[in-house]
């Protein structure tokens, strides 16, 4: 779809793309078209989001109707539950050195080199940490740990890999463990201390399958191998942040590009690896290039049916370069939040869930968001460093009979799910169990 071509320049922000927010198309035509239940094209997916590219600003009305729609959909598809899942984020370095704009989680790595002078916020867990934090974790009843960090110079996949960029002439950012005060160990070193007792691990994001392979000719499908052969069960589709060159270009010139994300979403699948898939939108792209992000991921579910869940993540801006640099002077507004909610929902006819994240958009208009077209509220987390270092106000933990309670007050039913959902609970809201019962050790006792 990089040929789709619009004529009216209305950039977010001071960027001129060559995607523009325009079409033939107008907006009661697309709308008839989602309640239809057709399969909608990109130009549709323009006129919904914008709500109609025939004048500027977001229409209430017409927003209201698309919310609508998208509700109607969401309780065709999965009817009235809302699921979540008992996990703990445990992030394992935010050691970084790709520099993406739009980043503060990361921390320079040579400040965790041995002799730096000065200090450092960041962290970094050897395996041994992580083992330690998964046991914990299990023990209290978590069903997934998912683990996405920073991409640090010493982290490669295994032995063999550390042998071949040990003997590399180039530079491929690699420096030795021996040059860190901690030694993050190997890609499957942590992903084999992370698999114990059965939880599931959820790791490995396209972004650091490459760095897991970089300075080699191995192929995506070989590192997914190796991963999956050390306990890893499913890969986050994060790092996707905008699918469309030239948006990354301005954002994460660092990171790999579009066709390679997707290129290593297809090798996870093809080895048998569940996936996620996410955008994270309200930045300096505008809504055609949100609507041909929507297209690529509904075209790699078409080839590789393994996406279980689409997660919008909405940009959270206050402490970030991109701000820092004047490049952004807020992020998305709630009509563009729940329009992208909407719009995800009745263009991506072959995902069946959509996940509104209370991390970014808080409890309040989390739930909101259930009623727009999502139908999963997340996870209990226990910590979420990516957003707080962004400015964040939302993260931490969200107990299971505080689900209950915020799903029961929009009159929708909580389910506690599995990663891939195959797993469900409904909770029965007045006897309970009010804690997890679905992990590997999961009794029903309150995570905490």
């Amino acid at each position: 779809m990089d040929g789709f071509e619009a004529s009216v320049n209305v950039p977010r922000g001071r960027f001129e793309f060559k995607h523009r927010p325009e079409t033939d198309r107008d907006f009661e035509t697309a709308l008839q078209r989602a309640r239809s239940g057709v399969r909608l094209d990109v130009e549709d997916a323009i006129e919904l989001l914008t709500t109609g590219t025939d004048s500027t600003g977001i229409d209430i009305e017409r927003k209201e109707h698309v919310l609508e729609t998208a509700d109607r959909r969401r309780a065709e598809v999965v009817g009235e539950e809302v699921t979540f899942v008992a996990n703990l984020n445990n992030n394992v370095t935010t050691a970084c050195n790709v520099g993406c704009l739009f980043c503060n989680f990361k921390d320079a790595a040579q400040r965790f080199e041995k002799g730096h002078d000065g200090e450092t916020a960041g962290f970094t867990k050897t395996p041994e940490d992580s083992r330690e934090i998964a046991r914990d974790a299990v023990e209290r009843g978590v069903y997934e740990i998912c683990s996405v960090s920073g991409l640090h110079p010493a982290l490669v996949l295994d032995d063999e890999h550390r042998e071949i960029l040990e003997a590399s002439d180039g530079d491929h950012n690699y420096k030795s463990a021996s040059a860190y005060e901690i030694d993050p160990g190997t890609y499957v070193e942590q992903i084999e201390a992370m698999s114990v007792d059965g939880v599931h691990v959820h790791s490995m994001t396209p972004e650091e399958a490459y760095h897991a392979r970089r300075g080699t000719d191995w192929s995506y499908e070989e590192v997914f191998e190796r991963l999956k052969a050390a306990g890893l069960d499913s890969v986050p589709g994060t790092a996707a942040e905008i699918l469309v060159d030239e948006v990354r270009e301005v954002i994460c010139p660092g990171k790999i590009g579009t066709d390679e994300w997707l290129e290593a979403m297809t090798a996870a699948a093809s080895v048998g690896l569940g996936t996620t898939a996410t955008i994270m939108y309200g930045h300096v792209e505008n809504e055609a290039h949100r609507a041909l992000h929507l297209d690529r991921i509904r075209a790699l579910q078409d080839e590789t049916g393994a996406i279980t869940e689409f997660v919008p993540l909405s940009f959270v801006h206050q402490e970030t370069p991109l701000k820092e640099q004047g490049l952004v002077e807020t992020g998305a507004s709630v009509h563009e939040d729940e329009l992208m909610i909407a719009v995800s929902r009745l263009y991506l006819d072959n995902i069946e869930h959509i996940q509104s994240s209370w991390v970014k958009y808080g409890d309040t208009q989390g739930l909101k968001m259930l009623t727009c077209g999502a139908d999963d509220f997340m996870g209990t987390i226990l910590s979420e460093e990516i957003t707080k270092r962004a400015g964040g106000g939302y993260g931490e933990f969200r107990s299971v009979r505080e689900y209950v309670d915020m799903i029961e007050s929009i009159g929708r039913i909580p389910v506690e799910r599995s990663t891939d959902y195959e797993k469900r609970r409904v909770i029965d809201t007045e006897n309970g169990p009010f804690g997890p019962t679905l992990g590997p050790k999961a009794d029903g006792t309150p995570l905490i």
